[in-house]
């Protein structure tokens, strides 16, 4: 996914794991690095957010990749909520929010499916920080 999404790597973006034994789980990390600042002192909400779209991609490439020979993934919509002041190295977990199954149904009957993945950000101490909600779609390839 980060080669496929320059952007997230060139802000330090790392992909620590990736699960889909239940589900389809992926972590990232944000290093804390002061050009990554805002003007209190912590991540930027811009750089925040791109962690949090960045795991949500990767749950999508997860999930999806067997289909991106007939479709593109692509981002519809995000709402975040930042809800405590992030300080240090940050910690996105991105979630699958509908069965795979589910989706591919929608998308080999000629539709283009919408799922969402909810994404949480925590401070090194495990203190959530940052909510995310990033709706997907696999638009079919024409």
């Amino acid at each position: 996914m980060l080669q496929a999404v320059p952007f997230a790597a060139t802000v330090g973006v790392t992909v620590i794991e990736v699960d889909t034994t239940d589900g389809v789980r992926a972590v990232a990390e944000l290093p804390d690095r002061p050009e990554l600042h805002n003007h209190v002192g912590g991540p930027h909400a811009g750089a925040q957010f791109t962690l949090g779209e960045s795991a949500s991609g990767v749950v999508v490439m997860a999930a999806f990749g067997p289909y991106l020979d007939r479709a593109v993934p692509l981002t519809v919509r995000s709402d975040v909520t930042y809800r405590k002041f992030a300080t240090g190295t940050l910690r996105a977990t991105a979630r699958l929010d509908r069965p795979v199954a589910e989706v591919v149904a929608e998308l080999e009957a000629g539709q283009r499916p919408e799922f969402a993945v909810r994404v949480e950000i925590t401070r090194a101490d495990g203190t959530p920080c940052t909510e995310l909600t990033v709706v997907w779609t696999l638009r079919p390839n024409r």
